[in-house]
């Protein structure tokens, strides 16, 4: 499974079947993205809640591509509401897809789309395929069921915020790691904003002194997991 990170919270899994899922996909208007939407291809995709910089590009995406959405309940009728095909699901719930599984977690935020229809509870997703259990753990604080998410499956990556002040921060990001023991983590959500600059190199810095594995990815940079 190969994984490729568009900067914010966006990143496209393309597994060893050629199945294509895109994770929160905020490319026009982000100064990082090193894509424009239009060069996008996604089978599904998964968003972890409803805000602008996380709905991004994907109705144009879905629209060109017939993807399927994946998402809490609230979130996937709004979805559907707009004409596009989507999966309803909620979290702790799992499902079997034809790329692998996905189940839902909680996360600590908000979820409201652009045009202010309430979206339902934001969320973590866990994503398992090709042998590989990957945790995009959305916009959230730290919460300490992360050490609960990590003993029930055990995680090879762990994407993860860093950029605070809308989610965790380095420090509280070093905490989550140390809960739900991943055998890598990536950093992702930061430097978008002038209020979410961050230091991923500090993180990684940090983390690897108490031992954590830490892979920091360039926007636009595709790696084989």
């Amino acid at each position: 499974m190969k994984l490729k990170y568009f900067s914010h919270s966006g990143f496209q899994l393309t597994t060893s079947t050629g199945k294509r899922i895109l994770i929160d996909p905020f490319l026009t208007g982000n100064p990082n993205a090193p894509v424009k939407a239009a060069d996008v291809e996604a089978d599904y995709i998964i968003l972890t809640h409803a805000h602008s910089d996380h709905i991004g590009d994907s109705f144009d995406i879905a629209k060109r591509c017939n993807s399927t959405f994946i998402c809490v309940n609230e979130l996937a009728n709004y979805c559907s509401s707009k004409g596009f095909n989507a999966h309803n699901m909620h979290i702790g719930g799992g499902y079997n897809f034809d790329f692998g599984r996905v189940k839902f977690t909680i996360a600590h935020h908000g979820s409201i789309t652009p045009d202010n229809h309430y979206a339902g509870e934001p969320a973590g997703v866990i994503i398992s395929a090709d042998g590989i259990n990957l945790y995009h753990t959305g916009d959230t604080g730290l919460f300490y069921d992360m050490k609960l998410i990590g003993e029930m499956t055990s995680i090879d990556y762990m994407l993860l915020p860093i950029g605070d002040n809308f989610t965790m921060g380095i420090t509280d990001a070093l905490k989550a790691i140390e809960l739900a023991k991943p055998k890598t983590a990536i950093p992702m959500h930061y430097n978008t904003f002038p209020v979410i600059v961050a230091d991923p190199n500090e993180f990684k810095k940090l983390a690897e002194e108490k031992g954590f594995k830490i892979r920091v990815l360039n926007f636009g940079e595709e790696i084989e997991l």
